[in-house]
């Protein structure tokens, strides 16, 4: 199928009344029995989740006792989750993990980069200090496999290889989260080098469901689903940053969702049972906008809008959130010069597949 196909207009910007820009996508949600309950374009496309991966490749470190070996707090599982952004919180929490898993901060092959918090990149370069592999924003996920090779006796040096016995135990762990055999997920390389996995959009809202009420699922894996769920949660500023929108929705959504985003368009929402009511099920979200969003303004227009389908009111009118949900755009001087608004809104009125 022609790749185009497959994406849908999902977000437009106007000026003075006429579109000027659209953002193409692709959803799915999904339920806990892998029904689908909404999608727009097709919930089949298959494509790379990146950083929205984080939750299920800590999963086989978790439900193997990992957390209990290193006796690791929910601050420290939560970044393991994490895109973080590299404030002192964060070293702290890192710094860590490193100390109880016996690790250097030279054993991470995630790469460098300058903290995603402004203000931590700024006060850095005031005190002449260079960025380091702890304030990369996937260094937490990095220290969660480092400590799962030390686990097992594997080698540090190699933990990012595709044999590496930690990432096959990643791969096994997401394959049966998605109900898909293991090599029907299609490899890649992700921007902080470690091994991603391409699958659909359909299947990856499915294990995001099952991470979310993970009730049917074998004892052990249900309790780890529940420590992650339970850690981002309870720290989402350790999964994202201050104001960033991963850390907002969560605490805006105070215990009832988790959310964590990934590159290049990618948005993951998984939503715990209740979290709609009494007896509502657990719901998988998942969504990629085709031209990678770099701003992220397509991302938050389409959050903002299935919160509203959703009847999470409460989380729209929430102070913090309100820059995510603000229809109205705007130039350098503050003057209302458009919109951005869905650009087929039946899509979030529960258009079932």
């Amino acid at each position: 199928m022609e790749i185009m196909s497959q994406y849908e207009p999902l977000v437009e910007l106007t000026r003075g009344g006429v579109v000027e820009c659209v953002h193409f996508g692709a959803m799915a949600i999904v339920d806990v029995s892998g029904h689908v309950l909404a999608s727009a374009g097709d919930p089949n496309l298959f494509t790379f989740p990146r950083s929205s991966m984080k939750p299920f490749q800590v999963l086989p470190f978790v439900e193997e006792g990992g957390v209990e070996q290193f006796n690791l707090t929910s601050e420290e599982l939560a970044i393991m989750c994490a895109s973080h952004a590299g404030t002192e919180d964060h070293l702290r929490v890192l710094q860590s993990i490193h100390q109880k898993a016996g690790l250097h901060e030279s054993d991470l092959q995630c790469g460098t980069h300058w903290p995603m918090d402004r203000d931590t990149a700024d006060a850095m370069r005031a005190r002449g200090e260079q960025p380091t592999p702890y304030r990369h924003n996937c260094s937490g996920k990095h220290s969660g496999m480092l400590a799962q090779a030390v686990r097992l006796g594997a080698p540090l040096e190699t933990y990012l290889d595709r044999a590496h016995p930690v990432q096959q135990r990643i791969l096994t762990t997401m394959a049966e989260m998605a109900d898909l055999p293991p090599q029907a997920l299609l490899f890649g390389t992700d921007g902080c080098s470690a091994p991603v996995y391409a699958l659909s959009l359909r299947a990856f809202a499915l294990a995001t469901a099952r991470l979310c009420d993970p009730a049917a699922l074998p004892p052990g894996r249900a309790r780890a689903c529940h420590q992650i769920t339970t850690a981002m949660m309870a720290n989402p500023v350790m999964v994202s940053g201050p104001g960033r929108l991963d850390t907002v929705l969560m605490h805006a959504l105070r215990g009832r969702g988790i959310v964590k985003g990934g590159a290049e368009g990618f948005q993951m929402i998984g939503l715990l049972p209740g979290a709609l009511g009494p007896g509502s099920p657990a719901l998988g979200v998942a969504f990629k906008i085709s031209d990678g969003d770099p701003n992220r303004r397509a991302t938050h227009s389409l959050v903002s809008a299935l919160l509203k389908s959703l009847g999470l009111r409460d989380v729209l009118e929430s102070a913090d959130f309100a820059p995510f949900s603000d229809p109205i755009l705007r130039n350098w001087r503050g003057l209302e010069i458009g919109t951005i608004r869905l650009a087929r809104p039946q899509y979030v009125n529960w258009n079932r597949a």
